[in-house]
């Protein structure tokens, strides 16, 4: 057996099955039933499914269209991220087609739960869309294959991944207008995309997201104990030197959750109001037990 087999685990696969899945529900049930677009190749699928032949359906074109830019990808991306990425993607696909083609449920001409409302289908299904994205991202795939591209493009082109795929899905929008002669439904869709570009941030970067405190002090043991204290975690001191006055400085590492920053900073100050802070997020805080 190849290594990177052996390298799959079966956690990931159950939360990559879970993750088509919901793909599937925010994409059928509320955006496509009422032509609202998703991003990147899914919306691309969804565009191709309505100009084509009824047999060329979205699910088809999703993998029509991933699969290869998921093996374009394969040597930067590894075999491991590739093979998580399509599954989660036919995972995907064959929801899609269950629910448009199998179950006993309606989707052919508006939302079975949002009905017609743009409005209210453009925000469910960017975040049903996004939490299944984040899903599949979280835990070592890809939902779209416009995300691989945008890793070993972007910086060819001299531009973030970010702005990539933000600009690969303003133009399919474009598109979408045209094609549809119509601006309002790709509106809408910009608006499912940034509820779906929101919710994956909050399910890659994790619930628990937490700030981290760079705090530049010459009383290095008053504030490490004052944050101690109250806050019941270790501090990490990092020694550091001033550029501009030549002098010895301390450099002192804090994480504290959102709700904490203020005291944090009013504890700084109260034992060092000369200290220079920093406050940056952090997404997950992983905490080993020592002992183990």
């Amino acid at each position: 057996m190849q290594t990177w087999i052996r390298s799959l685990r079966v956690k990931n696969l159950v939360m990559l099955t879970a993750a088509g899945i919901v793909n599937a529900v925010g994409v059928t049930m509320f955006l496509a039933p009422v032509q609202l677009y998703d991003s990147g190749i899914s919306g691309t699928s969804m565009l191709l499914g309505q100009i084509t032949p009824p047999w060329l359906s979205l699910s088809v074109f999703l993998l029509l269209l991933n699969l290869p830019l998921f093996f374009y990808g394969l040597r930067r991306q590894g075999a491991v991220f590739t093979a998580y990425a399509i599954y989660a993607v036919a995972i995907y696909a064959l929801c899609a087609w269950l629910i448009t083609d199998v179950l006993p449920v309606d989707v052919s001409i508006a939302s079975p739960i949002a009905e017609s409302d743009l409005l209210l289908c453009a925000l469910f299904g960017g975040a049903i869309s996004g939490i299944g994205s984040g899903l599949a991202i979280r835990f070592g795939g890809a939902m779209d294959g416009i995300e691989v591209m945008a890793v070993i493009f972007a910086k060819r082109l001299g531009v973030s991944v970010g702005t990539f795929v933000m600009a690969y899905n303003m133009l399919l929008y474009v598109i979408c207008g045209f094609v549809m002669q119509s601006w309002i439904l790709p509106l809408y869709s910009i608006v499912a995309y940034m509820a779906a570009v929101r919710t994956v941030d909050f399910i890659v970067d994790g619930i628990d997201a937490a700030k981290a405190a760079m705090i530049v002090t010459e009383n290095p043991e008053g504030v490490s104990a004052a944050l101690m204290e109250t806050f019941g975690s270790g501090a990490t001191r990092i020694e550091a030197l001033g550029t501009y006055s030549g002098e010895a400085k301390t450099i002192v590492y804090f994480v504290v959750n959102r709700f904490q920053t203020a005291r944090l900073r009013t504890l700084v100050h109260e034992a060092d109001p000369r200290a220079y802070i920093t406050i940056t997020d952090v997404a997950d805080v992983f905490r080993f037990n020592q002992d183990a």
